[in-house]
């Protein structure tokens, strides 16, 4: 569905992206606009698709998940079972966060959050019982920069 998004649309995104635990009145007051009006645009917004589900941003850290890893993999196989295999291990495995599937040398990168290098460990082997990789290179983040999931608007 192609939806056209106006400056107001954008003003209200970006209040969204910030804090979609505000109030209607909050968010309305802070784009400019009354609270019907934003409400409207809110929901023609959800139901194009632009505004998806509310989360809520968990602290990994302060709940014992005091390790990031970005796990490079390399598979020979390409086929649709060994894909559907390999997707199904990502989906049942809570610690990836994130997966993607890339263009180049790598063929995708995973992101997985865990306690700790013997968490990680389990999971990689449990991985690897599932499915079958050619080459897995983990890489351990030793600092988070930055981390966001808001777009610039």
């Amino acid at each position: 569905m192609d939806v056209r998004i106006d400056e107001l649309d954008r003003k209200i995104l970006k209040a969204l992206q910030s804090d979609a635990s505000r109030s209607l009145d909050d968010i309305a007051k802070e784009v400019g606009s009354s609270k019907t009006p934003v409400w409207n645009r809110i929901r023609k917004l959800r139901e194009a698709g632009v505004v998806g589900q509310h989360t809520v941003m968990l602290d990994a850290e302060a709940l014992g998940f005091e390790a990031c890893f970005f796990v490079l993999i390399r598979t020979s196989e390409h086929e649709a079972e060994w894909q559907a295999k390999f997707l199904k291990a990502l989906m049942d495995h809570d610690e990836v966060q994130e997966a993607h599937r890339l263009a180049g040398d790598i063929d995708y990168i995973l992101k997985v959050r865990v306690k700790n290098a013997r968490a990680y460990d389990e999971f990689y082997q449990a991985l690897i019982s599932e499915v079958r990789v050619y080459n897995v290179t983990a890489l351990l983040s030793m600092e988070e920069i930055k981390s966001t999931v808001a777009l610039p608007l």
